[in-house]
């Protein structure tokens, strides 16, 4: 088993990871009838999206000897009414460093074929850019 969630009623969980006991909650978003004080089941899914992305950059930026520290990720979400979706995801990569073209390609291209983005259904939109130094 990976984790463990209880319901704490008011349309909001905690997820339990169990390896390392972190805790993450969530609470509906106020469009559904939450209040909107922490991520969504959606929001996380959009966001383990991002940080697949730029984590398997990082281990690709090891074999090139690049350190990617400080980049971060910019994730919107984007839902659909009927039936009640994800419609699209849009992911800005800002990379903070400085490094040839090939090295982009081939960080860019790691970061297309992460789990998450390979187990996303299709329906999904997936709107990526990069922004590099």
């Amino acid at each position: 088993m990976t984790s463990k969630i209880t319901y704490l009623g008011d349309l909001r969980t905690t997820s339990t990871h169990l390896q390392s006991g972190t805790e993450i909650l969530t609470d509906a978003p106020t469009d559904n009838h939450g209040k909107g004080e922490a991520f969504s089941p959606t929001d996380l899914v959009a966001n383990a999206l991002g940080s697949c992305m730029v984590s398997i950059m990082a281990i690709k930026s090891k074999d090139l000897n690049l350190d990617l520290n400080g980049s971060t990720v910019e994730v919107t979400k984007v839902m659909q009414a009927e039936p009640r979706k994800i419609a699209k995801i849009v992911i800005v990569l800002n990379m903070t460093i400085a490094t040839t073209d090939k090295n982009k390609i081939i960080l860019e291209r790691a970061a297309m074929i992460c789990p998450v983005f390979l187990s996303l259904n299709t329906d999904i939109e997936k709107e990526i850019s990069f922004n590099w130094l």
